[in-house]
């Protein structure tokens, strides 16, 4: 088994409507020497939206994906703030309720499957920070991003929950979050500080809440551009559709002119390491990106 070997649960995301997240990540993990098992069979997390419907059925469902990383031996890691969300609050659940972990196993038994607690899940900025070690990955830089301001935006789910599934190495304080800063800084970037960078980007509001929604968005937004930020940063694609893709409509609501890339976690790492500009895949932005290559190579 290579040093680095990990399950990876895509989540829906990223083999759908942000194709650019998983062709980066699988770059990212060749450049390091990262083995990678994609989990096909797995399914969707619930997206925090089964949670609010059925509780149960939603641990039954994370519970399933968890196991075919269990049948692996390997620890599971997303690339979704709100994936590594619901799995961690089912490991935790199951982990710690025993008349629960039962009930959920009587499902599972029905297609073959017991969930037993074995497979840590950690998200792939955590697993870069905690295991692969900063310090290894600023060795591998070939295209310093030193012509970028970049704007830090951790979203909600991997900083605001409960603790177990945090940075080892940086406990990471949900008001004063120092991972995506400190993985910009190894890879020559200089990080912008901005007070929104740990706030919602308003995603899950979108249908219910729209204007909630585009002032959320729109607030992180003009306060990482009036920082200098030239572009923004994300370990979550659902933050990342919400800044990518509706800056049009939040310009309209906060009265500014927003033109701002965002790009994916893996992206960034990705576009330091020298991968290549299929592999980073900018043109799948809806906001200009693609030039970020040439900037960064030139």
């Amino acid at each position: 088994m290579s040093k680095f070997e990990y399950a990876l649960f895509t989540g829906c995301t990223a083999k759908q409507s942000t194709p650019e997240l998983l062709s980066s990540t699988l770059a990212v993990a060749d450049k390091l020497g990262i083995k990678i098992h994609i989990l096909e069979e797995a399914s969707c997390c619930g997206a925090s939206h089964l949670q609010d419907f059925d509780e149960f059925l939603a641990h039954v469902l994370n519970a399933r994906n968890i196991c075919y990383a269990e049948k692996l031996g390997l620890t599971m890691i997303t690339i979704c703030n709100t994936c590594q969300l619901n799995s961690a609050m089912t490991k935790h659940a199951l982990d710690t309720d025993l008349e629960l972990k039962a009930r959920v196993n009587e499902k599972l038994a029905e297609v073959g499957l017991e969930y037993k607690g074995t497979s840590e899940i950690k998200h792939f900025l955590y697993t870069l920070i905690d295991e692969y070690g900063l310090n290894n990955i600023k060795d591998k830089v070939t295209v310093p991003l030193s012509n970028f301001n970049i704007a830090p935006f951790y979203g909600c789910h991997n900083i605001r929950s409960t603790d177990q599934h945090h940075s080892k190495t940086y406990g990471e304080n949900s008001y004063v979050p120092t991972s995506l800063d400190e993985l910009i800084s190894a890879l020559e970037g200089h990080p912008v500080d901005y007070s929104h960078k740990n706030k919602c980007c308003g995603f899950h509001v979108e249908l219910q809440a729209t204007h909630t929604s585009e002032v959320l968005a729109g607030n992180a937004m003009v306060d990482a551009i009036d920082n200098d930020a030239d572009l923004m940063v994300t370990p979550c694609p659902l933050c990342h559709l919400k800044m990518d893709t509706y800056q049009d409509d939040v310009g309209k609501v906060v009265g500014r002119d927003i033109e701002l890339p965002v790009l994916h976690m893996p992206q960034m790492v990705a576009l330091a390491l020298g991968c290549s500009e299929k592999e980073i895949g900018l043109n799948f932005h809806v906001q200009k990106a693609k030039q970020l290559f040439t900037e960064a190579t030139a």
